[in-house]
């Protein structure tokens, strides 16, 4: 998924996700907890369009699961 997305959101994931290794609940990500079939899980904005899904394997393991646009969610 990470290799289709456009340059510029790349470079927009890569940073996003720095801060994300540093706070996965810093304002500027808008962390929030997904419902419905995908409960469980949370997703943090890279932009207005893209987002990145993704799950708290324990304190220390976080595994992504998709990014890209709100189409991820179905």
């Amino acid at each position: 998924m990470y290799k289709k997305l456009p340059e510029q959101i790349k470079r927009i994931a890569e940073k996003k996700e720095s801060l994300f290794r540093k706070d996965p609940f810093a304002q500027p990500l808008k962390t929030h907890k997904l419902t419905g079939s995908l409960e469980g899980l949370y997703a943090f904005s890279l932009d207005y369009a893209y987002r990145i899904i993704f799950e708290f394997a324990d304190s220390d393991t976080v595994y992504f699961h998709a990014i890209g646009n709100h189409d991820i969610y179905t």
